[in-house]
């Protein structure tokens, strides 16, 4: 028996690079080593968007014909969707009653999310009663498969950690060893910046997305911060503190293009209107395959849907094991 993934994403709409270099790709790689279960996370949407739900069905969908493009194989993983999977609600509820109020209050995850609707949504300190259950229900969508690894950054190790320690604690108050206490498992991906520099993001809008077309990507790059320190075309550049072109070369520049650029950069012989037009080249042929596959399902909606309709439905049969064990544990009627 393979051991088993586990990892989910929230559906935020259209994917950008860093999803795809940052989680994706390294998803695709372990579809041929693990049972991967691959989660499109729309109850965790509803803790910060419960409000905004008019196209939650469109970045659904739009979540999956991503990894689909990025070669997530329905074969090999199974993609479904949280709400289609209710088990993962009834086994959040059993998780919230062993879990101290203070372990939740403490986790990282919910730190974050409660400091973007003070700066952004202006809602002050106000957490809503969902959002406070986040770290619970993230455990839950681990434990509802017994997973043996959680894919996460360095960054997201602690909130594995909680959902070690509610696994723990779940089997010594139910004096069982029914629970896998789940492992972190790093990521070992590309990471990549936004094209102003900061964080990629949706909504900081210097995101470059899976879906964007050749000339959408080109034109996007030609915006993309270069070094400060040069004022005219000629003048000696450093690579080094080019804060987003050559950063972006090192992943998708071979290794004697990289030396180029370097090279012609340091010497004055590169100018950085030129180096992001062929920046852009090399992005766009990387892309290129993955964006022919993205327009195939945009144009095979009802494949996108049974997909996921087979995917869920697989799950949920996996799930409703888990669940009867768990009710037997804990004297359910």
């Amino acid at each position: 028996m393979k051991q088993r993934i586990m990892s989910g994403m929230r559906p935020t709409g259209k994917l950008h690079l860093g999803h795809y270099l940052g989680v994706i790709d390294n998803w695709v790689n372990l579809q041929e080593e693990y049972d991967c279960y691959y989660q499109v996370a729309d109850w965790h949407a509803l803790t910060t968007k419960y409000d905004k739900t008019d196209c939650l069905r469109q970045d659904v969908a739009d979540v999956v014909m991503d990894w689909l493009a990025c070669g997530i194989d329905p074969q090999k993983s199974t993609i479904y969707v949280q709400s289609l999977v209710p088990e993962t609600a009834e086994l959040h509820i059993y998780l919230s009653m062993i879990t101290p109020q203070n372990w939740v209050e403490r986790d990282p995850t919910l730190k974050d999310m409660a400091k973007i609707l003070k700066t952004k949504e202006g809602m002050g300190t106000q957490v809503n009663y969902g959002l406070m259950g986040y770290p619970v229900l993230m455990t839950a969508d681990i434990l509802l498969f017994n997973a043996d690894f959680v894919p996460v950054g360095i960054d997201q190790v602690a909130h594995v950690e909680l959902s070690r320690d509610i696994a723990r604690r779940f089997n010594y108050v139910y004096q069982t060893d029914f629970f896998k206490e789940p492992q972190p498992k790093l990521n070992n991906c590309s990471l990549i910046c936004g094209l102003d520099g900061n964080k990629m993001g949706k909504s900081f809008n210097n995101d470059i997305k899976i879906s964007d077309t050749e000339e959408v990507t080109t034109k996007k790059i030609m915006t993309a911060i270069t070094d400060r320190s040069r004022m005219r075309k000629d003048d000696p550049g450093h690579p080094d503190e080019c804060e987003v072109v050559y950063k972006y070369w090192k992943i998708f520049g071979s290794e004697n293009e990289l030396q180029t650029v370097e090279n012609e950069c340091k010497a004055g012989a590169r100018g950085c209107a030129d180096c992001k037009r062929q920046l852009a080249i090399k992005v766009n042929e990387r892309m290129s395959e993955i964006r022919e596959r993205r327009k195939y399902y945009e144009q095979n909606p009802q494949l996108v849907e049974k997909i996921i309709r087979e995917g869920s439905e697989k799950a949920r049969e996996e799930a409703q094991k888990t669940l009867k064990k768990v009710r037997e544990l804990v004297k359910m009627y």
